[in-house]
């Protein structure tokens, strides 16, 4: 074999070889992604839901007095009772969850997946996103 034809098979053996690696990747996060109770919620597909459902607002309560969501409850993420004051909730309900833009509010529906709540859905962007398409909050 050639140097021409020994660099050819050797970028095809490469090029191969990642796109497996790439493919087995994507088939373990597609995986995860349906096993998990976590879902995205956009802000309009919350505003239909927000009638009787449990929203939990987890920023802190200086935060949720300054505006929040209407029909919501405080639980603050960093208070040192937040894990025990979400064990008194039923973790078979589907449960809501915000913050200020979606990083508190993720890191605390990971906690309740591993408490074992069934069916999460946590806010896309948080509440600027809320508000950015034009949804209002309440005092």
């Amino acid at each position: 074999m050639n140097t021409q034809n020994k660099s050819i098979l050797l970028i095809v053996m490469l090029w191969i070889s990642l796109v497996s690696c790439d493919q087995k990747k994507n088939d373990k996060s597609s995986d995860q992604d349906s096993a998990s109770a976590i879902s995205l919620i956009a802000p309009a597909d919350l505003n239909k839901a927000n009638k009787d459902i449990l929203l939990i607002d987890v920023r802190t309560p200086k935060e949720y007095a300054s505006g929040h969501i209407e029909n919501s409850v405080n639980i603050d993420f960093r208070a040192g009772n937040f894990k025990e004051l979400l064990g008194e909730l039923d973790t078979n309900q589907e449960v809501y969850v915000y913050c200020k833009m979606g990083g508190r509010s993720g890191s605390a529906a990971k906690i309740m997946e591993e408490m074992g709540f069934k069916k999460i859905y946590d806010l896309k962007g948080g509440i600027m996103e809320w508000e950015k398409e034009g949804f209002k909050k309440v005092n």
